[in-house]
């Protein structure tokens, strides 16, 4: 989560994928010149109905999004270390829900209304899914049934205090890291039903930023991931659902290698760049179809870097200096946002207002003015992480708690045109002791 155009099916194959599917129910300098940007109009095809040209879009009738992204990988947010390690199953399912009800509890109190809750944070699942094993953080063991289902545990406790939850899946990650050790736990998953993507589908396996990951240009993992968001939305009442930033996630010394697939299925593509753009594009459409046709009432959304492009490689991009979504995770966000395909979108804006390379109002208005003529709703990533932590490059965060740079932020997305809210990154930092400050000033302004 800190810190991706045409189609290359067939109209008639991607209709019937969709139609199968539905039934089935950061900052860091650019290292090379990024592809040229391709043109990207706005398409006749959306997922709601986008106002006519010189009509004023109408104001959206929700409250405003004050969310937090409680984080499920490696246990960052929940569930406690303490319930996993040399705990009786009763005393694990006990200590993970007190744990989730004293969170709640705390978010009811300081005016959070939302909860991103990780749900996939690889290929495992916090639900007892048909088409995922069950994840280790709940149990210490791919596959174990933690004795209780820890998704609809979380929609019945928030929705009785009135807080939504929206499912946040990533994508494409299949494990954090590729040891020895989680080869061989993750092949002993081969006799339980169902198994590791791992075993079932090795040939969609890839290594990308030292983890293992699924390659997004096959057709079939696409597919097998719409099915997995499916899934969810058919069988639990959640209020949205969102991917994260995990698209094509590269590192400098870890490039995925998808020469094979580029070469079986990147014909008529001018780049693979453009190749690895389409895909991502296909993944966004069908699972905003797939939403859209299982519960239309569910919000889809997307939580991207927070720079799409800089104005030094393309006119329509941010004064920024940043990090670009379009070019380093192939995923074309503001095109997204033009064609209806999102019901909100949440860049990540985690630099302070004195950040020169990417300022957090240069790039809260940009955003503003891309959603302006759309139905989509923008909600605003707060880098929470950051607050009280010393740094020469920010040391905004530490001044006097963090409160004069929370505040200056806040006021901004609640004061201009366009911002619908903010989603806060992460849950456990409301709980750090160099947060606290800042807690007790987002207490004063958002809670009861």
């Amino acid at each position: 989560m800190i810190y991706p155009h045409p189609f290359s099916l067939t109209a008639r194959t991607a209709m019937k994928r969709g139609v199968l599917l539905a039934a089935a129910l950061l900052l860091v300098s650019c290292a090379s010149e990024p592809p040229r940007s391709l043109v990207t109009p706005f398409p006749p095809v959306s997922k709601s109905p986008q106002p006519a040209p010189g009509q004023p879009v109408q104001p959206h009738a929700q409250e405003p999004m004050r969310g937090v992204w409680l984080a499920t990988v490696s246990r960052l947010d929940w569930p406690p270390v303490a319930s996993v390690n040399g705990t009786s199953p009763a005393q694990r399912i006990h200590l993970q829900q007190q744990s989730l009800i004293e969170k709640l509890d705390k978010l009811k109190s300081l005016g959070i209304n939302t909860v991103f809750f990780q749900v996939k944070p690889d290929a495992t699942a916090f639900w007892p899914s048909k088409i995922l094993p069950w994840s280790d953080m709940l149990t210490g063991q791919i596959g174990q049934d933690p004795g209780y289902d820890p998704l609809q545990f979380m929609l019945d406790e928030a929705h009785k205090r009135g807080i939504k939850v929206h499912a946040w899946f990533n994508p494409y990650r299949v494990a954090v890291n590729t040891k020895p050790s989680t080869v061989s736990e993750l092949n002993r998953t081969l006799s339980l039903h169902p198994a590791s993507v791992f075993v079932l589908h090795r040939d969609w396996i890839r290594t990308a930023g030292d983890r293992y990951v699924l390659d997004p240009g096959i057709p079939e993992a696409r597919d097998w991931i719409t099915s997995i968001v499916a899934e969810v939305v058919a069988h639990y009442p959640v209020d949205g659902v969102q991917f994260d930033d995990y698209f094509y996630a590269e590192s400098a010394g870890s490039l995925l290698n998808d020469n094979q697939t580029f070469a079986r299925y990147g014909q008529g593509f001018a780049s693979k760049a453009d190749w690895r753009r389409n895909n991502t594009q296909q993944l966004i459409e069908q699972v905003s179809r797939t939403v859209r046709q299982l519960k239309p009432g569910v919000a889809f959304g997307v939580s991207p870097a927070g720079v799409w492009r800089n104005r030094s490689h393309d006119s329509a991009g941010s004064d920024t200096r940043g990090a670009a979504a379009y070019d380093e995770a192939y995923a074309d966000t503001r095109r997204w946002v033009q064609q209806g395909l999102l019901d909100y979108i949440a860049p990540q804006l985690y630099w302070p207002f004195s950040r020169q390379a990417a300022r957090y109002d240069v790039l809260a208005n940009w955003w503003a003015e891309v959603v302006k003529p759309t139905r989509t709703r923008l909600y605003i990533g707060l880098a929470l992480y950051k607050v009280g932590e010393p740094s020469k490059m920010e040391p905004d965060w530490t001044r006097q708690g963090g409160v004069p740079e929370l505040k200056k932020q806040l006021e901004l997305n609640e004061s201009t045109p366009g911002i619908s809210g903010t989603i806060l990154f992460r849950e456990d930092f409301l709980n750090q002791p160099q947060t606290q400050q800042a807690v007790g000033y987002l207490k004063s302004r958002w809670g009861e």
